[in-house]
Parts: C-alpha cells; structure tokens; sequence
C-alpha cells in the first residue's frame, strides 16, 4: 500500500470506512460471533486490499468484494469446522426476547421462517438478510452487494413469493398439517 499514489490510498480507506459495517453486521449474522464476523471481514479487507489495485479498474467493483466477503464467510466456518450454512438463526433471536405472545409460537414460527429462507437462491437470501435482518434500505443493500436497486427489489420480490409459498405448504409432521 506504502507504493500506491494518494488517489489509491484515499479511496480503498474510504471504501474501508463506507463497507466495514455493512459487512460485519452480515457477517455476523452469518456466523453468530463477534470474533469470527471481525476475522472474516479483516480477511476480506486485506483481500481486497492485495487487488485494490486491479479493482480500482474493474465495472462491478462493489460486486466483486462481496463476493470476496461471502467466500471469507464460508472459510471462517469451514476454520471452525462448522456446516456452512446459509444463515445462523441468531439473527431471529432478538424477534423472541420482544414478543408477547406464546414464545412456543414464536420459536416454532423462526424456525419455520429460518428454514424457508435457508431455501431461497444465494442473491434472494442476501437481500433478505440485508432487507429485513439488518433493516438496510433496498439502495443500502444494493450499494453492500454492488448491484443496481432494481436488482435487490426483484431479489426480494422472488424472495417473499417464494417464501409464502414455503411458509404456506403444509409441514410433516407440523401440528395443522
């Protein structure tokens, strides 16, 4: 970094400073951990900063470190030897501490949702994850994922038809299947 001209320098630390949050808020409702959220973004940072470089010349460069981010993602998991999976449920949790209704009901109705959202595509979980987790406006969630606006409506268009389909199927074994 010490041999980049100013212009470099400036804009990778700006970039730094406008992400990092973002992306250690989806991280962390990745893997359920501080500590493993802040390794997986410093090691998507310091990926990003060995191509800063090359990004600098790239159309999509937002797109591309998300794409650096989601896969620091599943190595983090893959280091602590845990299943990748699409997202941790603990991002739900915070829906039961404030409920006032049966937390039986509550849990059972995360669960199912946790499950039907682990089904959607990767881009229609992201933008739900973006959306509705960390409550990003849908220009927020398309700056993070480096896409148009009008890419993460249709994400979440798919994504809630796909998901009412899902919560309205009939479970085995689900009391009122």
């Amino acid at each position: 970094m010490s041999q980049w001209d100013a212009p470099a320098r400036l804009s990778y630390w700006a970039f730094h400073a406008n992400r990092r949050p973002a992306y250690m808020r989806f991280a962390y409702l990745q893997l359920g951990s501080d500590a493993d959220a802040e390794d997986a973004v410093d090691a998507t940072f310091d990926a990003i900063m060995n191509e800063w470089l090359r990004m600098l010349h790239m159309d999509r460069l937002e797109a591309y470190a998300w794409t650096v981010l989601k896969h620091r993602i599943v190595d983090q998991q893959r280091k602590r030897n845990r299943r990748p999976e699409p997202m941790d449920i603990s991002a739900f949790e915070a829906a039961l501490k404030d409920a006032a209704v049966d937390p039986y009901d509550v849990l059972t109705d995360t669960i199912q949702f946790y499950s039907a959202v682990s089904r959607l595509a990767e881009r229609q979980r992201d933008a739900v994850l973006l959306r509705y987790g960390l409550q990003c406006t849908t220009g927020e969630a398309a700056a993070v994922m480096g896409v148009e606006e009008a890419t993460v409506r249709s994400h979440l268009s798919q994504a809630l038809r796909r998901l009412a389909r899902l919560l309205a199927a009939p479970r085995d074994g689900m009391p009122g299947s």
